[in-house]
């Protein structure tokens, strides 16, 4: 939408159209309404409530239509009644009881949203909202670990002059640094996926003062849990206060923030890598690198991605930080945080597909790789006073810093002149003169298998 404020409504709609079955105030609203009526359904079920009497197969089905038929123009009806009621839930208890009006239903009208504070209905709405929100966007993240890890593996065996602090350091390969990212990635995904989202559904401050003052023969924990796990698949907390603590919503965007982090990191890397023409980027017709220089092919997706999860990263930390807090039994402010959290999502589904895109631009530029590996002979030497150290010459470590830190060049033949004059066995000696650049690579392939 040309006039939305907000990139996410705008600019991106499309790539997140599908948070707004999750996240959206239809989304919360029709979430809201799924648990009042499953709260009624649980009442008129339970034997120890005779005034809520037993729902005949019509009436469960009309109320069962209620939710499955729940469209974005009903939504409206709710919010309609919310600019008089000036109260989202209430305003949700009152469209309910308009459905139900002229039905056998109606009776039993006054035991929707029985014994509730709006805080029960909240927080299972909001809980439900993250647990879709989760399997849209979980699928992009193992869509990124997924392509590193093939990434990794075709290009195992591609060697690359790695760099500590910016300089020329020991050789690695493309594949294994690659797998370092999607193995870190996948401990954050994990971590995410094992968060459980909890809910409550105990009244005002948590004791279930209300709903003994009516039953007290009522088992009213066990109710409340049929609905909350047997019924919505969340995980029930007893220990809550008006509201449920939000502690595992921190739990969960702090694990997305990781993820979002070392992905920034990644975009990097990546970033350094096609700067240096490790990489090249494949390009789109049609598509232009720079309004005024022609040549250009700019690593766009990868620094769309890390500016997107920057903004994502800025949302979930003030969630996490703030969500958790709330004075004595509760207070309000969590309410306009909480509408954020697809913020977080949006930008961050944003960033994964543009990562994604970034990636599959990616191709080797293998000449300039071996290029780069052939001009960095000083990297052999670790291995050389490595094994001088093993045949006890004195000074390995200095005698190699002297051939080799600062120099201007260190070729080929400088190394090979300075490994025949040594005192080694002939195997070392050997072994040492066929190593190159290339070659050195210690365990990097096997790593990669071990991942894969």
């Amino acid at each position: 939408m040309i006039t939305a404020i907000s990139p996410i409504d705008g600019r991106y709609a499309l790539k997140v159209a599908e948070l707004t079955e999750c996240f959206s105030e239809y989304a919360l609203v029709r979430n809201r309404v799924r648990v009042e009526v499953l709260w009624l359904m649980a009442l008129c079920a339970e034997k120890g409530i005779p005034e809520c009497r037993v729902l005949t197969v019509d009436e469960q089905n009309l109320l069962i239509s209620i939710t499955e038929n729940f469209t974005a123009a009903e939504a409206e009806k709710v919010k309609s009644i919310e600019r008089t009621t000036n109260h989202d839930v209430k305003a949700v208890e009152y469209y309910l009881k308009q459905k139900i009006e002229g039905t056998s239903l109606e009776e039993l009208s006054e035991f929707i949203h029985f014994a509730c504070t709006s805080e029960d209905i909240n927080n299972l709405s909001h809980a439900l909202m993250l647990k879709d929100g989760l399997v849209s966007l979980l699928p992009y993240q193992q869509e990124i670990i997924d392509q590193l890890k093939t990434y990794s593996n075709n290009w195992k065996t591609v060697s690359m002059l790695a760099r500590t602090h910016g300089q020329t350091a020991s050789p690695t390969t493309i594949g294994k640094e690659l797998s370092v990212f999607s193995d870190r990635l996948a401990r954050q995904m994990q971590k995410t996926e094992s968060v459980e989202i909890l809910g409550k559904l105990n009244g005002a401050v948590g004791n279930y003062n209300a709903h003994l003052s009516a039953y007290p023969d009522v088992d009213w924990p066990s109710l409340a849990k049929g609905i909350i796990e047997d019924q919505l698949g969340l995980k029930q907390n007893p220990f809550t206060t008006q509201i449920e603590p939000h502690d595992y919503m921190a739990e969960m965007f702090d694990a997305i923030s990781r993820f979002n982090t070392i992905l920034i990191d990644f975009d990097r890397d990546i970033w350094t890598y096609i700067s240096m023409a490790y990489f090249g980027q494949k390009t789109v017709k049609g598509e232009v690198g720079s309004s005024t220089m022609p040549h250009k092919v700019n690593p766009i997706d990868f620094e769309n991605s890390e500016g997107n999860l920057g903004l994502a990263n800025a949302i979930f930390g003030h969630l996490s930080a703030k969500l958790p807090i709330s004075r004595l039994q509760r207070d309000l402010t969590d309410s306009t945080v909480l509408r954020n959290m697809g913020v977080g999502f949006g930008y961050s589904m944003i960033a994964y597909q543009s990562t994604m895109k970034g990636l599959g631009k990616l191709k080797l530029r293998n000449e300039n790789l071996a290029a780069d590996l052939d001009n960095a002979w000083e990297v052999m030497a670790e291995p050389i006073q490595t094994v001088m150290r093993k045949a006890g010459i004195e000074k390995p470590y200095e005698k190699l810093k002297d051939l080799t830190r600062g120099q201007e060049k260190i070729t080929k033949e400088i190394i090979r002149e300075f490994v025949k004059t040594l005192d080694l066995g002939e195997a070392d000696k050997q072994r040492l003169l066929d190593m190159t650049p290339a070659s050195y690579i210690g365990m990097a392939e096997s790593i990669v298998d071990e991942l894969n």
